[in-house]
């Protein structure tokens, strides 16, 4: 039997990348909708900093935690013994019905103390592959909820639901016109973004400054939107203006709605969260998974996509600017595959996705309808197609 909650408050323990930390945050927001105060547990890195902030009200507490590596082993121990100290004491001064992880190393500290605590634990496991930490914790889940069918199998739980991927809600129904405006570029031509997220901007940076000669040749029209990463800020804007290209070239973009809903086509690495913020916009994206990701969980993301039409893989040891070059140009003159794509990504986004898994942790504050969240895998997945169910709505 559950112990009681004294008061509606969630726990979600969500930093150390953007992957992990603005899901959480999406379903943070569906809390507060239900009237369940929630509570951000992060890391201390900059993406961590940034996002936090975006759910008004809600309070952030940042851990000492640190990722594990074989070199500082013992640094990440001592790190982690700390974080649970931490967990420890904010738990016993307020106790949340329940702890949402969702996934990487930052989740484990509060995992640890909830499990110790007899609180209530929920994971979310974004990648087709599930990460070392969940795999770890999901035997001691009331329920784990998945983004990719696939990754249910990898999981030691019976309590498996795939409810689809949290996603903020200014990514649905964007108006690209609206988002031309803000990037001041012209809705009347084609738009291609490249991004290659924190850890693996700087090779596709390298394929794109060397591509853009062939695309500026072929397709003059052809506008860019190019997020560098924290490095080739410059090194990309000369590239671009070598050329005569219109591009938008930043390190960063802080309202990702915008640039994804502006783009016709991306060019991107293949995590979990940006692979489903596609979906939201239906953009149509050339998929070079990030090879040095753990169990090369991008791969099979994108590969994920790809089967059901929903993306195009090209692996990075294949990419040359050539390839990029040509593959951009075939598909942007292919407007049937390009509808074909759109229509596959909507069958990835599961507009409620948020809503699902916070009335889970909301029946435990007494703020939800009775029951385990049930987002079972006959509405929401057909084992034959391999297609998520089509929740969301085109823009």
């Amino acid at each position: 039997m559950e112990r009681e909650c004294g008061s509606p408050l969630a726990t979600i323990a969500c930093g150390g990348t953007g992957g992990h930390l603005f899901p959480g945050v999406a379903v943070a927001r569906a809390l507060k909708e239900m009237g369940v105060e929630a509570q951000l547990l992060v890391s201390s890195k900059a993406v961590d900093e940034i996002g936090a902030g975006w759910v008004p009200g809600v309070e952030v507490v940042r851990l000492p935690v640190l990722p594990f590596s074989r070199r500082g082993l013992g640094r990440s121990v001592w790190a982690l013994c700390k974080s649970v100290r931490v967990c420890a004491g904010l738990f016993r001064r307020r106790r949340p019905c329940a702890v949402l992880a969702m996934g990487g190393f930052a989740s484990a500290p509060a995992v640890v103390c909830a499990r110790l605590m007899g609180i209530p634990v929920f994971l979310h496991e974004a990648n087709a592959v599930p990460g070392r930490a969940n795999r770890l914790f999901s035997r001691f889940a009331r329920e784990v909820f998945v983004y990719f069918p696939e990754a249910a199998a990898r999981l030691k739980n019976r309590a498996v639901s795939v409810s689809g991927m949290p996603v903020r809600g200014e990514f649905d129904g964007v108006d690209r016109d609206r988002c031309c405006k803000v990037l001041g570029l012209d809705a009347q031509l084609p738009v291609l973004l490249v991004m290659g997220g924190s850890q693996g901007a700087r090779p596709l940076n390298g394929l794109m400054e060397k591509a853009v000669g062939l695309l500026a040749a072929a397709a003059p029209e052809l506008q860019y939107v190019h997020l560098t990463g924290a490095h080739d800020v410059e090194l990309m804007r000369r590239a671009y203006e070598k050329h005569g290209a219109r591009a938008v070239v930043e390190a960063f973009f802080r309202e990702m709605w915008v640039v994804l809903g502006a783009a016709t086509l991306a060019v991107t690495r293949a995590g979990a969260s940006s692979l489903a913020e596609q979906a939201a916009v239906r953009l149509p994206a050339i998929l070079i998974p990030f090879p040095f990701a753990a169990d090369d969980h991008q791969y099979h993301n994108a590969r994920a996509f790809e089967q059901t039409g929903a993306g195009c893989v090209l692996r990075q040891s294949d990419a040359t600017p050539e390839t990029v070059a040509r593959l951009v140009l075939d598909l942007l003159r292919d407007r049937r595959r390009l509808e074909l794509m759109r229509q596959a990504l909507g069958k990835w986004h599961v507009k409620d996705a948020s809503a699902r898994i916070a009335n889970a942790l909301a029946v435990l504050a007494g703020r939800a309808g009775d029951g385990r969240s049930r987002v079972g895998s006959a509405a929401l997945f057909d084992s034959k197609t391999a297609v998520l169910g089509a929740n969301g709505r085109s823009f």
